[in-house]
């Protein structure tokens, strides 16, 4: 859902909208909002005087105030007043006077438009957010959640009790379970712990990595930016509305040192060139590293009673940003098996979640290597490989059905 605001929203609209965007129940795209969220009464005193007084005030549910501040909009939209007054005259296009139509019929609904781009896209939910909701969603139902664990192991992952051991302040504590759902990443102890000869291996490794910054500069775009350049790929992403992250494709040993910051800007802005004069925004670089690439998948994804999923049991190249989608995916396949085994003993859905992740595992390793491979320079690349290449992007580019499948695989095939 998308919800134009602005700062003639007030009182009611202002609470509903609030209440809407910190539920994540629908973007809000506009302006900032008028910033009355006050209840007051007022007393008649005996000498036929008043004072009018606040009783109440309104808070949005993440406790933000209304009152003076207003609601901020997920998607700024800023309208000058020559362009509010048209815009308000094209809503309500029965008020229109003659003198003043030709003008205002021509004028562009700018906040319309950026809102049914919104609905025709997706939010960014960073990972971080993610984990912070999902931890605030556990306490909220009186769940624990151990953090800064120590010596963590586990037994008796064949039998019907699992346990998990470890160390928390200094203390050896042990948890017996049901089942245990290993979501330690591809260095964790759960996918070691199943016993050799069980586990098949499928990776490949990439001759290349990604040069990644954090800088302290408005993105450029509000779009996420792939850029196929001779020198190589490029990235441009949003981390926040101050924030950009941006990578370049380099050597996978690459030595950060010989990477001042003034030589990555000046990379960054020789492969972002573009005819139409398209320039990036510098900023203070606050963090920087490289990262491998590289596809791992291991077979079965269970054991027992235990369930890899996550990295502990497939890595894709970020190429397709399709790691935290394929993590959520194994959750949700595993939710429902134990739902099922709950409701009734049911253990045919646990049975199967090996079958059922690897079939998208494997569609998503397709997807990542071909994103992959479509904006990245291979040193092995003959002339032949360049021109296929470009062939490729144009096919994307220009045809439906291409940018249609891209459209399914990027936001993530739909869950069984």
């Amino acid at each position: 859902m998308v919800v134009l605001i602005n700062e003639g929203s007030a009182s009611g609209a202002e609470i509903v909208a609030g209440a809407l965007k910190d539920l994540r129940r629908a973007v809000l795209v506009g302006e900032t909002t008028f910033g009355k969220g006050s209840v007051q009464n007022v007393m008649q005193l005996p000498d036929g005087s008043a004072v009018r007084f606040t009783t109440a005030k309104y808070y949005t549910p993440s406790k933000t105030v209304i009152q003076g501040n207003g609601v901020v909009p997920n998607i700024l939209v800023p309208l000058s007043s020559e362009q509010g007054r048209a815009v308000a005259a094209l809503r309500n296009n029965d008020k229109i006077q003659p003198a003043e139509a030709n003008g205002i019929l021509k004028s562009k609904d700018l906040q319309m438009m950026r809102g049914i781009d919104a609905l025709k896209g997706v939010m960014i939910y960073a990972q971080h957010e993610v984990i912070k909701d999902l931890v605030a969603a556990r306490l909220a139902k009186g769940g624990g959640v151990i953090f800064e664990a120590q010596q963590v192991c586990v037994e008796r992952i064949e039998g019907e009790r699992p346990a998990i051991r470890f160390m928390k302040d200094g203390v050896s504590q042990k948890l017996e379970c049901d089942f245990i759902a290993g979501c330690d990443g591809f260095h964790g102890i759960c996918r070691d712990a199943i016993p050799q000869g069980v586990l098949k291996t499928y990776d490949r490794d990439y001759p290349f990595g990604w040069l990644g910054i954090l800088a302290e500069a408005p993105p450029a775009s509000q779009e996420l930016i792939y850029a196929n350049h001779e020198r190589g790929f490029a990235l441009l992403s949003m981390r926040s509305p101050k924030i950009s992250r941006l990578y370049l494709q380099c050597k996978p040993d690459e030595d950060l040192k010989e990477w001042p910051d003034a030589r990555i800007w000046e990379e960054l802005h020789k492969r972002f060139a573009t005819d139409d004069g398209f320039s990036l925004t510098e900023g203070l670089v606050i963090q920087k590293g490289v990262t491998g690439m590289r596809s791992f998948v291991v077979e079965p994804m269970q054991y027992g009673r235990m369930f890899l999923a996550g990295d502990s049991a497939h890595i894709v190249p970020p190429t397709g940003a399709k790691g935290l989608n394929l993590a959520v995916a194994d959750v949700c396949v595993l939710a429902a098996g134990l739902k099922e085994f709950y409701a009734g003993g049911n253990r045919d859905l646990l049975g199967r979640y090996s079958e059922i992740c690897l079939r998208r595992v494997w569609k998503v390793q397709r997807f990542s290597w071909w994103m992959t491979s479509l904006f990245h320079r291979f040193a092995t690349d003959s002339e032949f490989d360049r021109r296929r290449q470009l062939a490729e992007l144009d096919y994307v580019t220009s045809s439906r059905a291409a940018a249609t499948t891209l459209a399914e695989n990027y936001v993530g095939l739909p869950f069984e």
